[in-house]
Formats: structure tokens, C-alpha cells, sequence
């Protein structure tokens, strides 16, 4: 189930079902199940707050993934700040809904198990999230 939230920002998220339907299809193709997923949607400074608190980080960020999966079945709570989506979808000239939509399945590759740390995992997982935003065009 995915559930979504909304702290300190007075955003207000489009196409609720379909991004169920295209986050419970992007489970079932890595051979997984959606659990508990919680998508907050949040400020820079809520954000900053998280990361501080929880991750002794001093820095601005546009997603953070709390992950609670159990075996095959994802869940977790991914915090996205919209401010940052914003300004990423300025600097990088992409769409903000379609910036958006690669910070929420970034999140959910997460929880899947992928990472970003070196530059062959950062590789993998952009393709994946390419893969799966052109998915969701066809929902």
C-alpha cells in the first residue's frame, strides 16, 4: 500500500493512483511486492531536519529512504523534499513532474536493494530509473 504525505509544503501531488499502479508494477518487475510505503512530501528545511536528526547530516537533499523491507516485500518511508525537486528540475531542464516521478522510484529502487554509492552502481540505477519513467508514460 502507498500512502502519501504531506509536511510543510503546501504541494499537492497529481495522478495519486496511477503512481500506485506504476510503483506496484515497478515492484513486480524487480520480482518484488509493495509493502508499506509511505511517501512524504516535504520542505527543504523538513528535510534538512530528518537528515540531521536521523542521519547526523548537515546538508540539503532531495530524497531520503528510511527502508523497512522484509525479504521480497519492500517497505519504507521515502521523505522527498519538493523544493529540491524543484530546483533539480531547473538545473537539469527536465519537466518538475517528471523530475518528481525519478526521485519516487529512486526511492523505491532503494528499497529494492540498488544503491548510488560508486559510479557503476550510479550507472545501474539511472538506467533503471530511465527504464521505469518510460513505464510510467504508458500507464
Amino acid at each position: 500500500m502507498v500512502s502519501y504525505y504531506f509536511e510543510n509544503t503546501d504541494f499537492k501531488l497529481k495522478d495519486k493512483t496511477r503512481i500506485r499502479r506504476w510503483l506496484k508494477l515497478v515492484a513486480e518487475s524487480e520480482i518484488f511486492t509493495l509493502g508499506n510505503i509511505s511517501v512524504i512530501f516535504c520542505s527543504d528545511n523538513y528535510i534538512l531536519d530528518i537528515n540531521n536528526r536521523y542521519l547526523q547530516h548537515d546538508y540539503f537533499t532531495d530524497i531520503i529512504t528510511f527502508d523497512y523491507t522484509e525479504k521480497n516485500k519492500i517497505s519504507g518511508d521515502l521523505f522527498i523534499s519538493v523544493d529540491s525537486v524543484r530546483e533539480n528540475s531547473i538545473e537539469y531542464g527536465t519537466a518538475f513532474e517528471d523530475e518528481l516521478h525519478r526521485v519516487i522510484v529512486h526511492g523505491i529502487l532503494h528499497l529494492i536493494g540498488y544503491d548510488d554509492h560508486t559510479e557503476e552502481e550510479v550507472r545501474v540505477m539511472r538506467a533503471k530509473e530511465d527504464y521505469y519513467l518510460s513505464l510510467y508514460e504508458l500507464l
